[in-house]
């Protein structure tokens, strides 16, 4: 049974997370995903013996083509007229400058799906930034939302945006190829990923567009909603007194019948009858709740609670860490969402993915490969895509244009 994207050509300029976050959708969905690299841009998170790398650029072929060799470049044109879709994530420009932008490859290649995911995107004052996601957090508004009331500087601590750019760059894909199948045309996308950045500030957008009111951090409290006991608190079960080893428990009651059932689940306790607690406004303009709940979460373990608030209808969730989701999560254990890779990788051995998040019944995406080796594909993407023979590619390999 094929895989949905099978047959489709992905030539994968792209590099760090966003982009190849976008490719590893294609290829977990069948795309034939040709990633572009070389020796001299291996490196860091580009370095395909990096466990960064593995994670992100499983089920592609690599491709080893010195773009700044000028014999590279008739190559890259050659594959570029063969591919379904282009993609890069370079700042504005890199590929023009290669010879293998839209307006030229569009030429031989009208059909191609050809998408840039610049910081800024193609155009205005900041196109030509240099971003990386906390860059783009921080001018996006995102670091300043994810603050806590009195630091505005903490910010997400991970590659948030990336992965929502990558999203939103497969999506846009996707489209243009059904486009491409009612039209017979291909086309150029433009993803800025500082807008998709600002798409998730949204409801502190509205409130300052009709309000003239500047959105505040606002920790873990619901800036937008009367919900509370709305947070984290901690538990029992710390494994030592370092503050990575706390366990915390996520509650969130979003109605007075939550709140109720959390009252039972408490135990009904004396403090938990206060007048104001009867309603949601009264909840959340009781600054003392957070603590008060807490004194109840501090004399059982994380699990414990979450049990008993989800058998009552609560909602709550255990502050997990990567051990829990690896060794004690029953969900992923049951599902295997997080597996090994049956191939050994040749330098890093034992690797391990989750999977796609997404579920086919009629052509399920269940092929996990290795990531694989810096031009570790050469012979076999140049014979498949232009007809080149091994004695012309082990020429190209002599010369440096393989490289």
């Amino acid at each position: 049974m094929t895989r949905p994207l099978e047959g489709i050509k992905v030539l994968d300029f792209s590099h760090v997370l966003a982009g190849p976050f976008a490719t590893r959708t294609f290829a977990d969905m069948g795309a034939d995903v040709v990633r572009v690299n070389s020796a001299e841009r291996a490196t860091g998170a580009n370095d395909p013996q990096s466990t960064y790398y593995v994670m992100w650029n499983r089920n592609k072929r690599s491709l080893a083509l010195d773009m700044a060799n000028p014999e590279a470049r008739p190559i890259c044109r050659q594959l570029c007229d063969t591919a379904d879709v282009v993609i890069d994530n370079f700042s504005v420009g890199v590929l023009d400058r290669w010879g293998v932008g839209y307006d030229e490859v569009s030429k031989t290649n009208p059909g191609v799906v050809y998408i840039e995911m610049s910081g800024m995107g193609d155009n205005g004052p900041w196109s030509n930034f240099v971003t990386y996601a906390p860059t783009i957090h921080a001018l996006a508004g995102l670091t300043h939302l994810t603050g806590v009331p009195g630091r505005e500087d903490i910010g997400i601590g991970f590659s948030y945006n990336d992965h929502q750019a990558g999203l939103h760059g497969a999506t846009a894909v996707l489209a243009a190829l059904e486009a491409r199948r009612r039209t017979g045309r291909g086309q150029r996308i433009d993803v800025s990923q500082f807008e998709v950045g600002v798409n998730f500030a949204g409801p502190s957008l509205l409130d300052f567009f009709e309000n003239g009111t500047a959105a505040r951090p606002s920790g873990n409290r619901l800036p937008y909603d009367e919900a509370a006991p709305h947070g984290c608190f901690p538990c029992a079960g710390a494994q030592t007194s370092e503050p990575v080893d706390e366990r915390w428990l996520a509650i969130a009651c979003m109605t007075d019948a939550q709140w109720t059932a959390l009252k039972g689940v408490m135990g009904n306790p004396a403090w938990a009858e206060d007048a104001r607690y009867t309603t949601a406004a009264g909840r959340q303009a009781a600054s003392e709740l957070d603590e008060q709940v807490s004194t109840w979460t501090r004399t059982t373990t994380a699990e414990a609670a979450m049990a008993a608030c989800q058998a009552a209808g609560v909602p709550a969730g255990v502050v997990q860490n990567s051990e829990d989701l690896v060794d004690r999560d029953p969900q992923n254990q049951h599902t295997g969402f997080l597996h090994a890779i049956a191939e050994q990788h040749p330098v890093l051995g034992q690797t391990y993915a989750d999977k796609l998040p997404i579920h086919f019944e009629k052509t399920p995406c269940d092929v996990y490969e290795r990531s694989h080796l810096l031009g570790e594909d050469n012979a076999a993407v140049l014979d498949e895509w232009l007809g080149m023979t091994p004695d012309a590619v082990g020429d190209l390999e002599d010369q440096q244009v393989l490289n």
